[in-house]
Protein backbone atom coordinates (compact mmCIF):
# COMPACT_ATOMS: atom_id res chain seq x y z
CA UNK A 1 0.00 0.00 0.00
CA UNK A 2 1.37 3.39 -0.95
CA UNK A 3 2.54 6.06 1.85
CA UNK A 4 -0.77 8.01 3.07
CA UNK A 5 -0.26 12.08 2.09
CA UNK A 6 -0.97 13.97 5.02
CA UNK A 7 -0.52 17.84 4.62
CA UNK A 8 0.69 20.06 7.61
CA UNK A 9 -2.60 20.24 9.33
CA UNK A 10 -2.78 16.52 10.06
CA UNK A 11 -5.36 16.41 6.90
CA UNK A 12 -5.19 13.00 4.45
CA UNK A 13 -4.96 13.92 1.29
CA UNK A 14 -6.66 11.39 -0.74
CA UNK A 15 -8.15 12.99 -3.54
CA UNK A 16 -6.61 13.76 -6.84
CA UNK A 17 -7.48 16.45 -9.18
CA UNK A 18 -5.46 17.33 -12.51
CA UNK A 19 -6.09 19.10 -15.90
CA UNK A 20 -4.79 19.52 -18.83
CA UNK A 21 -2.65 23.11 -20.16
CA UNK A 22 -0.74 24.09 -23.07
CA UNK A 23 2.92 24.16 -23.06
CA UNK A 24 3.12 27.77 -22.64
CA UNK A 25 0.55 27.67 -19.71
CA UNK A 26 2.95 25.08 -18.05
CA UNK A 27 5.80 26.81 -18.52
CA UNK A 28 4.13 30.04 -17.41
CA UNK A 29 2.85 28.07 -13.66
CA UNK A 30 6.27 26.17 -13.48
CA UNK A 31 7.95 30.01 -13.28
CA UNK A 32 5.28 30.99 -10.56
CA UNK A 33 6.24 27.78 -8.46
CA UNK A 34 9.57 28.25 -8.78
CA UNK A 35 9.74 32.17 -7.67
CA UNK A 36 7.33 31.07 -4.92
CA UNK A 37 9.31 28.45 -2.92
CA UNK A 38 6.73 26.43 -2.54
CA UNK A 39 5.93 23.10 -4.25
CA UNK A 40 3.36 22.77 -7.16
CA UNK A 41 1.00 20.89 -5.37
CA UNK A 42 0.94 23.53 -1.99
CA UNK A 43 0.82 26.23 -5.11
CA UNK A 44 -1.72 25.18 -7.20
CA UNK A 45 -4.24 24.27 -4.06
CA UNK A 46 -3.56 27.92 -2.43
CA UNK A 47 -4.26 29.24 -5.91
CA UNK A 48 -7.55 27.51 -6.46
CA UNK A 49 -8.96 27.71 -3.23
CA UNK A 50 -7.95 31.94 -3.80
CA UNK A 51 -5.98 32.03 -1.10
CA UNK A 52 -2.78 34.14 -0.82
CA UNK A 53 0.52 32.80 -1.64
CA UNK A 54 2.27 33.67 1.38
CA UNK A 55 6.18 33.43 0.43
CA UNK A 56 9.12 33.24 3.15
CA UNK A 57 12.41 33.86 2.30
CA UNK A 58 14.58 30.34 2.36
CA UNK A 59 17.13 29.31 -0.42
CA UNK A 60 14.67 27.74 -2.53
CA UNK A 61 13.30 31.09 -2.85
CA UNK A 62 16.41 32.80 -3.48
CA UNK A 63 17.74 29.77 -5.62
CA UNK A 64 13.76 30.28 -8.02
CA UNK A 65 14.05 33.73 -7.82
CA UNK A 66 17.73 33.84 -9.22
CA UNK A 67 16.65 31.77 -12.06
CA UNK A 68 13.86 33.22 -13.25
CA UNK A 69 15.73 36.64 -13.27
CA UNK A 70 18.46 35.45 -15.36
CA UNK A 71 16.34 33.62 -17.62
CA UNK A 72 14.54 36.95 -18.35
CA UNK A 73 17.17 38.91 -18.00
CA UNK A 74 18.74 36.52 -21.42
CA UNK A 75 15.48 36.74 -23.15
CA UNK A 76 15.38 40.27 -22.69
CA UNK A 77 19.13 40.72 -24.06
CA UNK A 78 17.71 39.02 -26.94
CA UNK A 79 15.06 41.44 -27.81
CA UNK A 80 14.83 44.15 -29.87
CA UNK A 81 11.75 46.05 -28.39
CA UNK A 82 10.03 46.36 -25.37
CA UNK A 83 6.94 45.60 -27.43
CA UNK A 84 8.01 42.41 -28.18
CA UNK A 85 8.20 41.17 -24.52
CA UNK A 86 5.05 38.49 -23.94
CA UNK A 87 2.33 38.71 -21.11
CA UNK A 88 3.57 35.71 -19.21
CA UNK A 89 7.47 37.35 -18.79
CA UNK A 90 5.48 39.96 -17.64
CA UNK A 91 3.48 38.40 -15.46
CA UNK A 92 6.67 36.45 -14.05
CA UNK A 93 8.23 39.79 -14.01
CA UNK A 94 5.12 41.13 -11.76
CA UNK A 95 5.40 38.49 -9.40
CA UNK A 96 9.00 38.96 -9.06
CA UNK A 97 8.50 42.63 -8.52
CA UNK A 98 5.63 41.80 -5.64
CA UNK A 99 8.04 39.02 -4.03
CA UNK A 100 11.29 41.34 -3.71
CA UNK A 101 8.29 44.63 -2.64
CA UNK A 102 6.97 42.41 -0.12
CA UNK A 103 10.71 41.17 1.23
CA UNK A 104 11.71 44.83 1.61
CA UNK A 105 8.24 45.64 3.68
CA UNK A 106 10.15 43.32 6.40
CA UNK A 107 13.23 44.86 6.44
CA UNK A 108 12.15 48.32 6.90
Amino acid sequence: MSHKNIDNKNRWRNKIVSFRMSPEEAELLNGLVKVSGLNKQDYLICRALQRDVVIYGNPRVYIGLKKELIALYNEFQRLNDCSQISDEQLLILNQIIKILEGMNKNYE
